[in-house]
């Protein structure tokens, strides 16, 4: 089997090409390949699960193609980045369909609250999160107050970032947050732990800021 760098998890959910078209153009020298080929996922030296659409179809089609343990065995040994659906899949339950996620974390997908859908003058936001917001970074995971993650690595504090999405995670272990935003309640939109990083946001479509996440996914070591 020819080397595979990054392998984006094509479990049938959503257009990854566009994913796949980002990677090759922060990373032009490796091999990108999006497959639903549980061994090429698993000869493969980095990880990238995206998708879109709903919790019950993604996971339903993820056990259809049956990636279920190639995903999970990725997530605890190699490099690994969850975007936007991949990132919810990795907990428990999701209120979307009072669907069961992988359990890779423990914690809920919960969705926006419509009591809550107001801005400070009062008006209506409106449920999907769709659009630009600003991403925080958090430092609590490192031993230094001013350090951050490494897929951080010069993207300012605050910038913003491309969603979609009308659920959010809430993970038990808040300190695995490594980013948030607000709308208009703070909610987790980067987590991480060990060789696992995910975001709610689509980097593929954040513009410098998402590129540079990407760019930094790829040069990675864990």
């Amino acid at each position: 089997m020819k080397k595979i760098d990054i392998a984006v998890v094509d479990y049938g959910m959503g257009n990854l090409r566009s994913v796949s078209k980002a990677l090759e153009h922060v990373a032009p020298t490796k091999t990108v390949l999006v497959t639903s080929n549980p061994l090429e996922i698993a000869h493969a030296s980095r990880i990238v699960f995206p998708g879109q659409g709903a919790m019950p179809d993604c996971m339903r089609e993820l056990d259809a193609r049956d990636l279920r343990d190639s995903v999970l065995s990725a997530a605890k040994n190699k490099p690994f980045l969850g975007i936007c659906i991949g990132l919810q899949m990795l907990f428990e339950h999701s209120e979307e369909g009072d669907s069961l996620g992988l359990g890779f974390f423990k914690g809920n997908v919960k969705r926006f609250v419509a009591a809550d859908m107001k801005d400070d003058n009062g008006e209506k936001l409106k449920v999907p999160h769709m659009g630009w917001n600003q991403v925080y970074q958090t430092r609590h995971n490192h031993p230094s107050a001013s350090q951050t993650h490494p897929l951080w690595r010069d993207i300012s504090d605050a910038s913003r970032f491309y969603y979609v999405h009308s659920y959010y995670v809430k993970p038990d272990d808040e300190q695995m947050t490594e980013g948030f935003s607000e709308y208009p309640n703070r909610f987790t939109s980067a987590i991480a732990k060990d060789n696992l990083f995910a975001v709610q946001f689509h980097p593929e479509k954040s513009a410098s800021a998402g590129l540079q996440m990407l760019s930094n996914f790829v040069n990675w070591l864990p």
